[in-house]
């Protein structure tokens, strides 16, 4: 037979520790059967190729020149080739510099064999990641929580290169950046993430970073608990067990021993998790539906892909301060997909999308306008964070409407100048009893309005359920609207006798008014010199008339509104429960992380336990009788015995790890 790619033990003798032939040893003078079939499990607890029978060593060295990847393979043989590397690691290399050499091959091989059968067997997952961690841990200098995460995998315990960089954070009063806050979230073997932070995990690593440093900034600061750090190395191997294993990290606090920073995160993640239901329930109807638009609009835009992040990023640099104008088209286009149809669904999902930026949109779709057409002008506008959540009044529904009726007016004779257009905005400026959010949203809407006009057949049906007296207040408004550039022209005279048909007053009123207007007086001309003569504008007429604004937003407020605003028709989102924290032995969170801890060595002192205690917040003495008779209950057998050193039985590890 032929083993190809090494790494074994071959020979006739080769002692482990205590005395007895190492399990690992292939001893080419035993015999081996013809056949032998990995798939079936012949070899018990503690696998030793001496002690095998033929049929099994020969199923062990067919997996091996295999190339040791039979994902069925029977988990024995897995580890009893995993034996030979942990000699190799933890023996061969405190003597034998070559044996060290070997460690960036072994560290590559435990990746290989925890990318097969790391999910088959949660004892091989556990026992290869910890060596996987001393393999990376050993020889790291400098500050680890400023070095970028390696891939670790997930085991019992928070992997020790984690505690080191934490506890390092936790020494030079630094803060956690939020690489290692993520991972750290990751990594602790009491948190399983909920299904949409599993099934988008790219997603919910971007949102969590971007939530993070929103909270924290460059991150938040640890405090120096009392439970020092100590790394004592628990062998899977037979041959290696009693051997007393420790690596010294210096003095540094084990961050693992408090509850206080994991929970401040795994509340971070329930807030993401959250963020991320709707678009983790569109994914599990298809993985197709990944990178489409309608996917990333029910995403928060920190969790976009960098690409299509910066589609966004760019659309928002070109918004000017007076507004970006442009086609609902153009706006989807820009994000880098244009749907066949525009639906209400999807333009109200990217107004929220922009509004989570401070970005407006006009029409405002949100607050009930009419949907646009995908050729339609919009305006893009920069909000301030309170204007977002601002409520809109009559007041604003009213100057809305006068804006809709001066720009229908001021269009009338073909010329919607940039004089008139600063008169309706400068009109917007001094208009009572308006709050910075209306007159916000108002410039936009005069934006859109100088872009693309309403005709009189669009207000026109808006005008019809006032009463006459309402309909007289707003030609009264019209008309002076007319003479907001100082003057009325023979066009907006005839647009004048337009509007006052469809509020069903006699036109020949025109002229009477717009003299009645400019003079302030009660008397009316003949209306038949209307199309020929100017009049100049009364400024202190024109502001009387807007302090008589209450009774117009009493009957505007009623008929500005198209739609139901997105509140109103939202549909409410699934309630997922929150992130789940997983505890030991039927405990509470505080016990079953004195458990967790007290299970990641294999003696302690009493001091060392009472430091871990008061770091957790209870009495020592009362938590250890909790933990044993919880351990009794489920295993008829203590976790831990003796007053000082006190012992943990390590062989519960396994029974316990969830």
């Amino acid at each position: 037979m032929t083993l190809s790619g090494g790494m074994i033990y071959v020979g006739p003798r080769m002692e482990a520790p205590n005395g007895r032939t190492d399990p690992c040893l292939i001893n080419g003078l035993l015999p081996i059967a013809r056949v032998g079939d990995c798939h079936v499990r012949e070899m018990g607890y503690w696998p030793n190729y001496s002690e095998a029978s033929p049929s099994a060593r020969r199923a062990y060295l067919d997996w091996l020149a295999g190339g040791r990847c039979d994902p069925d393979c029977d988990i024995g043989y897995v580890f009893l080739f995993f034996y030979g590397l942990e000699r190799r690691v933890i023996l061969d290399s405190r003597d034998d510099p070559a044996a060290k050499s070997d460690w960036q091959a072994i560290v590559a091989e435990l990746r290989r064999l925890l990318a097969i059968y790391g999910e088959k067997s949660g004892s091989f997952s556990h026992y290869a990641g910890e060596l996987l961690s001393w393999l990376e841990l050993d020889g790291l200098s400098g500050r680890l929580y400023q070095q970028p995460v390696p891939d670790l995998p997930k085991s019992y315990e928070l992997p020790p290169y984690m505690r080191v960089a934490l506890g390092q954070a936790a020494v030079d009063r630094a803060p956690v950046p939020a690489p290692l806050a993520l991972a750290w979230i990751q990594l602790t073997p009491d948190i399983h993430l909920r299904t949409a932070a599993r099934r988008c995990a790219e997603e919910f690593a971007r949102l969590f970073t971007a939530r993070y440093r929103d909270r924290y900034g460059d991150g938040f600061v640890l405090r120096q608990n009392r439970t020092k750090l100590k790394f004592v190395y628990r062998a899977a191997s037979a041959g290696l067990l009693g051997i007393n294993i420790t690596m010294e990290v210096g003095d540094m606090p084990d961050v693992t021993a408090v509850t206080a920073p994991i929970n401040t995160l795994k509340d971070l993640a329930n807030q993401c998790t959250d963020e991320l239901g709707a678009y983790s329930r569109l994914l599990g109807k298809g993985a197709s539906l990944a990178g489409s638009l309608d996917s990333l609009l029910l995403l928060p835009p920190s969790a976009w892909p960098v690409d299509v992040k910066a589609r966004l990023d760019a659309l928002v640099g070109r918004i000017h301060p007076d507004g970006l104008v442009l086609t609902l088209q153009e706006l989807f286009a820009s994000l880098g997909e244009m749907p066949q149809i525009a639906s209400r669904e999807r333009i109200r999902s990217l107004a929220c999308l922009l509004a989570d930026l401070q970005i407006g949109m006009e029409p405002d779709v949100l607050g009930g306008a009419k949907m646009p057409g995908e050729t339609d002008k919009i305006v893009l506008f920069v909000q301030s964070a309170s204007d977002v959540t601002a409520e809109h009044g009559a007041e604003y529904q009213t100057v809305a409407m006068t804006l809709q009726l001066g720009a229908a007016l001021a269009q009338a004779d073909g010329d919607f100048s940039e004089q008139e257009i600063n008169q309706l905005r400068a009109k917007i400026d001094g208009w009572p009893a308006l709050s910075s959010a209306d007159r916000c949203r108002l410039q936009a809407h005069l934006r859109l309005l100088a872009a693309a006009p309403p005709t009189l057949t669009t207000l026109k049906r808006k005008l019809v359920p006032l009463d006459v007296s309402a309909r007289e207040t707003v030609a009264t408004f019209m008309v002076a609207l007319a003479q907001s550039d100082g003057y009325v022209s023979p066009e907006e005279v005839k647009f004048l006798e337009k509007v006052y048909k469809a509020l069903g007053i006699e036109a020949k009123r025109v002229f009477s008014d717009v003299q009645s207007v400019s003079t302030g007086a009660t008397t009316r001309a003949p209306a038949t010199d209307a199309a020929t003569q100017k009049f100049r504008l009364d400024t202190d007429r024109i502001a009387a008339l807007q302090k008589d604004t209450a009774r117009v937003s009493a009957l505007l407020s009623q008929i500005f509104v198209e739609e139901a605003p997105i509140s109103e028709v939202a549909t409410p989102l699934e309630v997922e429960p929150p992130v789940a924290a997983s505890t030991v032995l039927g405990l509470d969170e505080t016990h079953s992380a004195l458990v967790r801890l007290l299970l990641s060595r294999p003696q302690w002192t009493r001091g060392e336990l009472e430091d871990a205690a008061a770091d957790l917040g209870v009495m020592l003495d009362g938590a250890l009788e909790a933990v044993n008779e919880a351990a009794f209950d489920a295993f008829d057998a203590p976790l831990c015995e003796g007053d000082d050193p006190i012992d943990v039985n390590t062989e519960l590890l396994e029974k316990i790890a969830v």
